[in-house]
Parts: C-alpha cells; sequence; structure tokens
C-alpha cells in the first residue's frame, strides 16, 4: 500500500561527472576528441578492410565487425554525456534511460561474444592452417556474427527487462553519466534479490562462459605453438594472438568487476571510471591495437593514401 501512495519515477537524473563551470570546457573537449578519435579510426579500419582485397579474410571481417560495434556501443552513451557536460539540465525520461540501457547491453554483450568467435578464428589459424579456408568459410563467418548478435539481443533483454521491471518511486538521480544497470538498481524502492540472481546467471552466460571459451581455446594454441621448431615461427604465431589477447583484458577485467559483483552497493564511484575505460578507452585503442602490430593494415593505409595522391 505504501508503494501504491507514491509517485513511479518518469525521469531519472544523471549526475554523470562532478560539474565545475570552469572544467566542463574542458572535460567536454577531452571526452569530444576522444569520441571523434573513435569515429574516425574505426571507420578508417572498415574502410581499409573493405578497400583491399588482402584483408578479405575471416580475422579481418571480425575486426571490421568490431569496428562497427564498438562505434556503436559508445554512439550509446557518449554524445548524451557531452551534452550534459554543458547543461545545467541532465534527465533523462524513463523510456530513454530503458532504450539506452538495452542498446548499450545489446552492442556490449555482442562485442564479448565476437571475442571468443575471434580466438576460435585464431585457434583454426594456427592449429589447422591447411584447412582454414574450408572451416572459415564466409556463410560460417556470418553464421558466427548472427549467432553473437542473437547472444547480444538475448542477453540485453534479460538484464533490461528485470531491472526496469521495479518500481522506482524516488531518489532519481543515478550517479553514472548513463542508464547502466548496478547504478540504476540502486534507486529501486523494492527488492532486488530476483535481479542480483538473474544478473548472477546472465552475467554468467554473457561474460563466464565467452571468457571460458577464450582461454581453452588460447591454451590450446600455447601447447600448438611451442610444438614449432622454430623459435622465429614461435614468435610470429604468438604475434597474431597478443592483439587480441590485450583487448579481451582491457575489456573482460572491468566488465565482470562491473556485472558479476552482486547488489546494487557493489558499484562505487570507481565504476564510472570502469565503465568509461570499458565504454571508451577500448573503443579508441582497438583500432589503433589492430593496426599498429599489423603490417597488412599498415600497407593498405600507405595504398589508400597512394591512390588518393594526384599522379605527378
Amino acid at each position: 500500500m505504501q508503494e501504491l501512495n507514491q509517485s513511479t519515477v518518469a525521469e531519472f537524473i544523471l549526475m554523470g561527472f562532478a560539474s565545475n563551470p570552469r572544467t566542463n570546457p574542458l572535460l567536454f573537449t577531452f571526452f569530444l576528441v576522444f569520441y571523434l578519435l573513435i569515429l574516425v579510426s574505426n571507420s578508417l579500419l572498415i574502410t581499409l578492410i573493405h578497400q583491399d582485397t588482402r584483408l578479405h579474410t575471416p580475422m579481418y571481417f571480425f575486426i571490421s565487425v568490431l569496428s562497427m560495434l564498438d562505434m556503436c556501443y559508445t554512439t550509446t552513451t557518449v554524445p548524451q554525456m557531452l551534452v550534459h557536460i554543458l547543461s545545467k539540465k541532465r534527465a533523462i525520461s524513463f523510456a530513454r534511460c530503458v532504450a539506452q540501457m538495452y542498446l548499450f547491453l545489446l552492442f556490449g554483450t555482442t562485442e564479448y561474444c565476437l571475442f571468443s568467435i575471434m580466438s576460435v578464428d585464431r585457434y583454426v589459424a594456427i592449429c589447422h592452417p591447411l584447412r582454414y579456408k574450408v572451416i572459415m568459410s564466409p556463410w560460417v563467418c556470418l553464421l558466427m556474427v548472427g549467432i553473437c548478435a542473437a547472444y547480444g539481443v538475448v542477453g540485453g533483454l534479460c538484464f533490461t527487462f528485470f531491472a526496469m521491471r521495479l518500481f522506482y518511486c524516488g531518489p532519481n538521480e543515478i550517479d553514472h553519466y548513463f542508464c547502466e544497470v548496478p547504478a540504476v538498481l540502486k534507486l529501486a524502492c523494492a527488492d532486488i534479490s530476483l535481479n542480483d540472481l538473474v544478473n548472477i546467471i546472465t552475467g554468467f552466460n554473457v561474460i563466464v562462459v565467452p571468457l571460458s571459451l577464450i582461454v581453452i581455446v588460447y591454451i590450446n594454441i600455447f601447447f600448438t605453438i611451442m610444438k614449432i621448431c622454430s623459435a622465429q615461427g614461435r614468435i610470429k604465431a604468438f604475434s597474431t594472438c597478443a592483439s587480441h589477447i590485450t583487448v579481451v583484458s582491457m575489456f573482460a577485467i572491468p566488465c565482470s568487476i562491473t556485472y558479476l559483483s552482486p547488489g546494487s552497493d557493489s558499484l562505487s564511484n570507481n565504476g564510472k571510471k570502469m565503465a568509461l575505460f570499458y565504454n571508451i578507452a577500448t573503443a579508441f585503442l582497438n583500432p589503433v591495437i589492430y593496426s599498429l602490430r599489423n603490417k597488412d593494415v599498415k600497407n593498405a593505409f600507405l595504398k589508400l593514401v597512394g591512390r588518393g595522391r594526384a599522379p605527378e
């Protein structure tokens, strides 16, 4: 009866970062530059992969999908954050909060699943090189990406549905810069024990299961590499996996801490910093890591620049 006498929250206030008229323009410029770099670098990587036929392989196909997900992933949160940094009103309607939460989880879960698929691709390339083109055919690659997308749809729906089915009666101030599940659950005027259980089960399926697959795959890759007689061959094989392992580590660790910690109080003030890391930093570093460590991408870039020059 007490809940019925209270009004339901129609909008949330995103607290974001400390509001300071002096530092806000600097903060706005910093995040705007990062966001533009994310869009430009990932778009450039997709263009290079599309234009250069030497990059028309399963590995680069998955990298191009990863770049597209990174742009979508950051676009769900960063533009709104930029507006709120310079705005006195930081409100977001209940419906927009639900949409943002779902899209963020959809793209994030799909990307996490894609990491496991990319590890399988590296396993086939290193452990079964002669059958690589047969096993990783275009249709198989598309099917794998489709499975990742379905994984994202279901995973995002589970997190969002059980979070937004709760009763929110106030306060309505979210201590975050976007509607992330753990931060929103802190405002629920109801028992969230069921949500903790659902989040643990869903988090196990969308985080632990793909991560376990990655670990198992790389253990097999490691043993295969150690059988290579040539030291140069082992170094070359390891280098093809180093980029992927680096990216997965940057994304998996903060995600696991955020979504596998039970209880709404598990997200402290450091939660915003961790979210910045796997929402913005990884999207910025992904194309850098995959391009700086890759001669094929460098050659494709030089080729693209050469095409753009006027003949002398």
